[in-house]
């Protein structure tokens, strides 16, 4: 349920801002390039400014596949004399959900350097020393390598309005004290997302009513037709992005020859047309969508993605099996398979999407079970 207050949501999120400053010594943000990122930066280095708490501390985590606008956006920021900058362009490995042959592109590999997208920039960081080159595990091991038991809140600009997990997850437990809309992360670190109950529309407002700098990508996005609840900015080979590679030989030629020369996949994903590459409606010669997809993972799948597709599979048929939109998650699986989704990115957003009680109390269930079958074979040993 939501409870309207007597204020809007710009002043609301401000005075979130305020509290975290007081109540931690240390803050961080993150940037993407995106236009939530773009309003939690300004929002919390306005506060920053307000409160004498500069130089604000900024990162962001360089793909090296990033379109060039992202990359001008985010380096403005990074070069503002206000911020102590964190820029990422270490050896790190992304999915790559444009090729059945090269499943990860190793970014900023020094024995590629020759095939970069781009040169390094002069201030950014280049040495992994965190650990992992993992995306996703990279955030937190990077607060605590630079800032060790050191209390500390991270600002990010996840908003509820994409995803209903997201909804849960940002109303339904404490992170610090009553604070819901983050997450915790270690005994000193907390994530925390002001912005969490703000629309697109709110977002888009705040850009234009400040004039603050934004992706110039959105407006090309637009141009194209692209809903505004599914315009997104990440780096050129997402699996929930890859409609972005259809428009970036217009947008970008230049940023299209050098990924293409980069990455195995890209040139063949852009040649094709939407309606090929994401398969809309089921060819004839199947009976249904199950039928496809057991196809595409014995046919199209490389042997050693089928059986994490496989493992995923059994278990969503099981649980969604009497479920009204099983034909829909069938199509969905389908749809993650032509973007060689064995990490699973896309079949997690089916399930937060999809889920219900009953699927949950499958899920549970299933859980329990796995973990007796654990416990039953270790007391064997």
């Amino acid at each position: 349920m939501k409870i309207y207050l007597d204020i809007d949501v710009f002043e609301a999120a401000k005075r979130r801002i305020r509290y975290i400053f007081q109540e931690y010594p240390e803050v961080f943000v993150w940037v993407s390039g995106g236009k939530d990122s773009t309003v939690i930066f300004h929002m919390v280095y306005e506060v920053a400014k307000e409160l004498g708490r500069l130089p604000l501390n900024v990162g962001w985590i360089d793909q090296e596949a990033e379109w060039k606008a992202t990359e001008e956006v985010v380096k403005d920021i990074m070069y503002n004399s206000d911020v102590k900058p964190f820029w990422f362009q270490m050896p790190i490995k992304i999915f790559n959900a444009t090729s059945f042959e090269q499943d990860w592109l190793h970014c900023w590999d020094n024995a590629e350097e020759h095939m970069w997208m781009r040169k390094k920039d002069p201030i950014s960081i280049k040495e992994n020393i965190y650990k992992t080159d993992r995306f996703g595990e990279l955030y937190g091991k990077i607060i605590n390598a630079h800032f060790p038991k050191t209390k500390i809140a991270s600002f990010g600009g996840v908003r509820c309005e994409e995803s209903p997990a997201r909804f849960a997850g940002l109303t339904g437990s404490f992170t610090y004290k009553d604070i819901t809309w983050g997450k915790k992360n270690t005994k000193y670190h907390q994530t925390f997302y002001p912005l969490y109950d703000w629309s697109y529309s709110d977002i888009w407002k705040a850009i234009f009513d400040h004039n603050w700098k934004y992706n110039k990508v959105y407006d090309y996005q637009y141009r194209y037709g692209i809903d505004v609840l599914n315009m997104r900015i990440s780096n050129l080979h997402h699996e929930t992005a890859l409609k972005n590679l259809f428009y970036l030989p217009e947008v970008e030629p230049d940023t299209y020859n050098k990924l293409t020369q980069r990455m195995s996949g890209v040139d063949m994903a852009v040649k094709m047309n939407s309606d090929d590459f994401f398969i809309y409606k089921l060819p004839f010669m199947f009976s249904d969508w199950r039928e496809y997809r057991d196809f595409l993972v014995e046919k199209l799948i490389a042997k050693r993605n089928q059986e994490s597709f496989r493992k995923i599979f059994k278990m969503q048929d099981w649980e969604y099996a009497d479920h009204p939109k099983y034909h829909v998650i069938l199509k969905g699986q389908v749809s993650a398979i032509l973007a060689n989704d064995h990490t699973g990115t896309k079949l997690k957003n089916l399930d937060c999407r999809y889920s219900t009680p009953e699927t949950r109390a499958k899920k549970w269930e299933n859980a329990k079970r796995s973990g007796y079958e654990r416990t039953k074979r270790k007391s064997k040993k």
